[in-house]
């Protein structure tokens, strides 16, 4: 069986590697300003993306990142498949490497999935989002859209605001964060905290006293589900404590970002006045994710072959 690299969670990376995933993302950004956004990097491989839970941002941008370096590309989804008629994920995922795919890129709503995936199947597996554990790729669009524009991330403070016990995007961001040396907060009501301490990340029910140091306000979704649980008195009162408005931007460092994974819930954990400020940095996310899942693919795919993948 031949080696293979992947990418399951940031711990499958140290800063030396993610900052060299980030360079080259840089380089790849710079592709999708060509007239021709096309590179032949991948030329000949076959990324698959699996995905078993709806997906607007990741799925496309996964699509787009491996057809602008060349790979062939197989589109999956569990409601029009035969998962329908019982199909298995283990039996899936064999279909696929019958077919020769060289990556699978996979979303699925039970967290651990992508670990088994890399025990069935001869090909690179990356993590779109497993359950509520993990979504690597998330953070290292993160990292590289906050990045772009504060320079060295090293001594910045960033917020992770709302509904942390529940967020992939959460756990797998603050790991990052730490790595890149910036000071870690975890901003929620009690009930959306995790149960337990994570190393290296401060915990606080207080979104005001914390405003001031921060250099970045990561919002997250406020899910309805969580509401349904009783998480939440209220979604008044969760708007009163946690919705990042005007105001509360007013309290912020200068020059602080606000950033989000989408979708948004626009009146609930941001405002429409913040979403749609100079300061909120949400499509730019979505850009930077084209060029880091374009380096992530070439990193495992074709990155042992030698060239930065741009031509």
């Amino acid at each position: 069986m031949v080696e293979r690299r992947h990418l399951l969670d940031v711990d499958d990376l140290d800063r030396e590697g993610i900052e060299r995933i980030l360079d080259m993302a840089r380089s790849f950004a710079e592709v999708q300003r060509r007239p021709i956004k096309k590179v032949p990097s991948l030329r000949g491989k076959t990324v698959a993306n699996l995905f078993y839970e709806p997906s607007t941002r990741t799925r496309l941008s996964f699509e787009l990142a491996a057809k602008r370096l060349s790979a062939d590309v197989l589109n999956f989804t569990a409601s029009a498949s035969s998962v329908q008629k019982g199909e298995s994920l283990k039996d899936t995922a064999l279909t696929l490497e019958a077919m020769g795919v060289d990556a699978v890129v996979v979303r699925h709503p039970v967290a651990g999935t992508p670990w088994l995936l890399r025990k069935w199947i001869n090909a690179t597996i990356l993590n779109a989002g497993d359950g509520m554990h993990a979504h690597p790729t998330q953070a290292l669009l993160d990292l590289f859209t906050m990045r772009e524009r504060m320079g060295n991330l090293e001594g910045k403070t960033i917020a992770f605001v709302g509904d942390i016990l529940h967020s992939r995007v959460a756990r797998s961001g603050m790991k990052a964060c730490r790595f890149m040396g910036m000071e870690v907060l975890a901003v929620a009501p009690p009930t959306l905290l995790p149960p337990v301490a994570m190393e290296g990340v401060e915990f606080t029910c207080d979104f005001d006293a914390a405003l001031p140091r921060c250099d970045v306000i990561y919002m997250l979704r406020m899910q309805k589900e969580r509401q349904q649980e009783g998480r939440v008195p209220s979604i008044e009162e969760y708007v009163r404590f946690y919705q990042i408005d005007a105001g509360r931007m007013g309290r912020a460092r200068p020059g602080a970002m606000v950033m989000h994974p989408g979708p948004m819930n626009r009146g609930v954990e941001i405002s429409s006045e913040v979403a749609d400020a100079p300061y909120a940095v949400m499509t730019a996310q979505v850009a930077s994710g084209v060029a880091v899942r374009m380096a992530a693919l070439f990193t495992l795919l074709g990155g042992a072959e030698g060239g930065d993948g741009i031509a």
